[in-house]
Parts: C-alpha cells; sequence; structure tokens
C-alpha cells in the first residue's frame, strides 16, 4: 500500500517493508494475546516509535480477518497524534466493510475491549470510539 502521494513509499526505500510488517504482525499478535500490562507497554511503544506506525501497515484485505486486522492495528495505534485521524480511518473502514458485505459490528466490539480507556484528546477513549462505532454499525457516520 503506498501511503505517499509520489515516490516511493519509505520502507520501500529503505528496503525494509518485508521486515517492518513482519515486526508489526509480531507487535499484533503480541497485543491481540496479551494482557492489558502487554498492551499498554506496546501502546506506549508505538506511541514513542510514531514514525513505524505512520510508515508500517499491513496489507488489506476485505475479509473479516483483515478488517480485525486493521481494528487491531488502531487500536495499538491508540488514536495516534490526532483522534481525528483515526475516526476518520475507522468511518472509511466501516463504509469499506459495508460495501464488502461484512459484519464489522461484532469485530468493533471485540477490539474495543481489547484497547484503551484513556481519552487522550478529548474525543474519548479508543474503546469508546470503537463502541460509539459498534452503536451505529451497520446505519451511517459520525
Amino acid at each position: 500500500m503506498q501511503k505517499m502521494q509520489q515516490g516511493l513509499h519509505p520502507l520501500d526505500e529503505a528496503g525494509i517493508r518485508r521486515e517492518a510488517e513482519a515486526a508489526l504482525r509480531d507487535v499484533l499478535s503480541l497485543y491481540e494475546a496479551g494482557d492489558e500490562d502487554v498492551r499498554a507497554a506496546l501502546r506506549a511503544l508505538l506511541e514513542r516509535c510514531h514514525s513505524f506506525g505512520w510508515a508500517t501497515t499491513l496489507p488489506f484485505e476485505p475479509t473479516p480477518q483483515g478488517f480485525r486486522q486493521r481494528l487491531l492495528e488502531m487500536s495499538a495505534e491508540d488514536q495516534g497524534r490526532d483522534a481525528r485521524d483515526m475516526v476518520a480511518n475507522l468511518n472509511g473502514l466501516c463504509g469499506q466493510a459495508r460495501d464488502s458485505g461484512v459484519d464489522l459490528r461484532a469485530l468493533l466490539l471485540d477490539v474495543a475491549e481489547l484497547s484503551s480507556d484513556v481519552d487522550k484528546y478529548g474525543m474519548g477513549s479508543t474503546r469508546v470510539i470503537l463502541l460509539r462505532a459498534a452503536g451505529r454499525e451497520p446505519s451511517g457516520l459520525w
């Protein structure tokens, strides 16, 4: 997936896309399997290494597992540097799920349980944002 409009994506330019994606898979596996302390530590790690989160994402598949993977990424990134970006990405993801015929509500509820309760930017915690999205699915956006 290209995140830049022109030129090579930074991971491709550095020749490390495969390694970065493998690292993200490992982080998300630990995040999903870990307890709250592990998830909090991984969220803090991704916050400190925000460029990794900006540059690295996994290839997307419009399947229930693909949508779950995207939600896990959002949960682990914990709103990144701006909750509005997370909400915009979540709205887009919900639309893609509807277009693909995937019921995202159960996935949203499941991943919300793994998510942070900290309201970082005054828009609600990641858990609250995911629960709000689950409450409106499949009927619309914010």
